[in-house]
């Protein structure tokens, strides 16, 4: 199958080129190298069947020629940077929901009949329904970040209706695993080598979240995708399980070996537009025969042993 897919060498971008790489596929790849890393792409880099375009979906003008002849996109290019958005009120907006638009009218100039979305848990908000499934009652939005996503989604479907575009749209709760560049993983670690005495924690440390390790993902996209064909089709992905923000805290300093001072900054919230509860029903795709494997615990440790393995990405 030829393949576009974008945000290429990103953290769950490049992880899934590797997965199709090996399937087989023919893959184009468009990241404009703004949060991904050129390392992250190396494992595919010269393959035969891969092509890497240097390019900014939301300023480009040659959508509809890269995506020329392809059957399928996979859209995972986004602007995840979630805690700031606030401070830069036009960039979800820009990089997420008019992004999603272009590659749509991309798709429709082209007739491509297939695409898979990356959303995210954060579109529930602060949820009262806990674990919260797929068909819940949506509450306000408390993010830039979870708006423009929502926005995204309602434009796929629309689409979907309006095209007979078939679309799968998965939200995952926060990813772990190797090649992982952002989060709370990343932002304890780096403190802790600048300070192993003390560790500031956003909000109380009592925060409740589920995680899911990249290669469980990768495999919940591949088991959805194979055995639905509605033609809108959406997801839930994560464990079902989920931890304290000072469970992982203990995770990690045990695994360092160090003692630190936890200076909390108080609330129940990271910042504004955190949900201090994320906990998604995943009983419709395990209802396909999926499940994780890989536990929150070890999904920490793994990334924790990543980043102590490939310092590069800390400095």
């Amino acid at each position: 199958m030829k393949i576009a897919l974008t945000g290429c060498a990103g953290f769950i971008g490049s992880n899934f080129l590797d997965d199709l790489i090996l399937k087989g596929h023919d893959i184009i790849g468009i990241d404009n190298l703004s949060t991904g890393r050129k390392e992250f792409l190396e494992k595919s880099a010269n393959k035969k069947n891969f092509k890497f375009i240097n390019e900014d979906l939301f300023t480009s003008n040659n959508l509809e020629e890269i995506f020329k002849s392809c059957e399928l996109i996979i859209h995972f290019s986004a602007n995840a940077d979630v805690r700031f958005g606030l401070y830069h009120t036009s960039r979800d907006l820009n990089q997420n929901t008019i992004v999603t638009y272009k590659i749509l009218e991309a798709m429709r100039k082209n007739k491509i009949k297939k695409i898979i979305f990356s959303s995210t848990g954060s579109v529930y908000g602060e949820s009262k329904v806990i674990p919260t499934p797929e068909n819940v009652n949506f509450p306000i939005q408390t993010s830039l970040y979870a708006a423009s996503k929502l926005a995204a989604e309602s434009l796929i479907s629309s689409y979907s209706y309006g095209f007979e575009i078939q679309s799968w749209i998965f939200r995952f709760v926060s990813i772990l695993g190797p090649r992982y560049s952002h989060g709370h993983v990343f932002d304890f670690y780096k403190k802790l080598i600048n300070n192993k005495n003390e560790l500031e924690v956003l909000g109380n440390g009592k925060q409740r979240k589920s995680y899911l390790h990249i290669d469980d993902c990768i495999s919940g996209i591949n088991t959805a995708f194979e055995k639905t064909d509605k033609l809108i089709n959406i997801f839930n992905l994560g464990t079902d399980d989920y931890c304290e923000v000072n469970d992982s805290i203990k995770w990690i300093t045990k695994e360092l070996n160090v003692n630190p001072k936890i200076n909390y900054t108080g609330g129940d919230k990271g910042w504004i537009g955190d949900n201090p509860f994320i906990y998604l029903d995943t009983s419709k795709i395990r209802g396909l025969g999926w499940s994780s494997k890989i536990s929150i615990k070890d999904s920490v440790l793994s990334t924790l042993n990543y980043l102590k393995e490939n310092q590069w990405l800390i400095n």
